[in-house]
This record gives structure tokens, C-alpha cells and sequence, in this order.
């Protein structure tokens, strides 16, 4: 699960990449990709148009039928990878997770998937991926290529998960 603040930008975006990834390994079947938002301002809301803009610009699926939603403790549960956006976003998982180490040892910043981005002993904000809401449209653009740097090494990682199972 990806998780920014809204559930309309950032998340999506990395969510759409990553079943296009997963699809693409033939990992599809076995991986199911989701999205949230640690807040419930946006709730029920589709992508953004830019975001939707810039993934068909790149040939991906454009997240047409997405309705965001609020990230809920169950969530954690459920989910083995929870990919949070930026620093504040891994401190709300984490205040959700509680004092579970299994629960907390799920979360783990996208870009921390990034052979290019800050290493672990980086103060973990330099991992952020801004919100592009804010801003100029290029700036989705940098988004979907923070998200695309980090996709090989979540799938790679998601792998090696899978086949420790068995």
C-alpha cells in the first residue's frame, strides 16, 4: 500500500506504477497494489487531473475509478509493504501501528527503494516525495520519476518476499 496525504496525487501515482511493474514481472496474480491517505479530506475523490495527465503521458493506466480514502489500523494489518511518501506520512503509520514491531517493521519509505536516494543513515525526511499539489504541473513530473526510480527495487524486494515463503 502507498500512502500520502490525500490519497489523490502521490499515492495513486506510485499505485497505478507499481501494478504496471508487478504486471509486467508477472507478479500481477500473486500482488495486490493499493493507495491511501493519512487524512479523510479528500475522501471519495478521483486523481487529480494532472496526475491522470501525466501518467497517460507516460503510457500508464490513469487511474480512472480510484476514489481516495483514509488509511485505517486494519490497513496495517492487511498489508505486508506499506510505502509512505514522506517522513510525516511514515510518523502517522507508525502513531496507527502502535507499539507492534511487526506492524511497524512494514513500513518503509518509498524512495528508501531508490538506488540513487539518500542512504538509511540520512535523516529519513531527505526520502520525501514532495507534494506536486501545491505547485506547477513539472511537478508531477518529478513525482512519477521519484516513484519510477524507487518500482524496480520494491518489486525486487516484494520478490525475494515471496519466494522466502515458498
Amino acid at each position: 500500500m502507498t500512502v500520502c496525504t490525500g490519497n489523490i496525487c502521490r499515492s495513486p501515482m506510485a499505485e497505478v506504477v507499481l501494478r504496471d511493474r508487478f504486471e509486467a514481472a508477472g507478479l500481477g496474480d500473486r500482488v495486490v497494489v493499493d493507495s491511501t491517505g493519512i487524512s479523510d479530506e479528500e475522501h471519495g475523490n478521483p486523481v487529480d487531473r494532472r496526475a491522470r495527465a501525466v501518467l497517460r503521458a507516460h503510457g500508464y493506466d490513469d487511474g480512472t475509478g480510484h476514489h481516495a480514502r483514509q488509511v485505517r489500523a486494519s490497513d496495517l494489518l492487511a498489508r505486508d509493504l506499506l510505502l509512505p511518501m514522506t517522513s510525516a506520512h511514515a510518523r502517522a503509520l507508525r502513531r496507527l501501528a502502535g507499539d507492534d514491531p511487526a506492524l511497524t517493521g512494514r513500513i518503509r519509505m518509498l524512495r528508501t527503494f531508490d538506488p540513487a536516494a539518500p542512504g538509511p543513515d540520512q535523516p529519513e525526511h531527505l526520502l520525501d516525495v514532495d507534494d506536486p499539489w501545491y505547485g506547477p504541473d513539472a511537478g508531477f513530473e518529478t513525482t512519477l520519476a521519484e516513484i519510477e526510480a524507487a518500482a524496480d527495487g520494491i518489486v525486487a524486494h516484494v520478490r525475494e518476499a515471496l519466494a522466502a515463503r515458498g
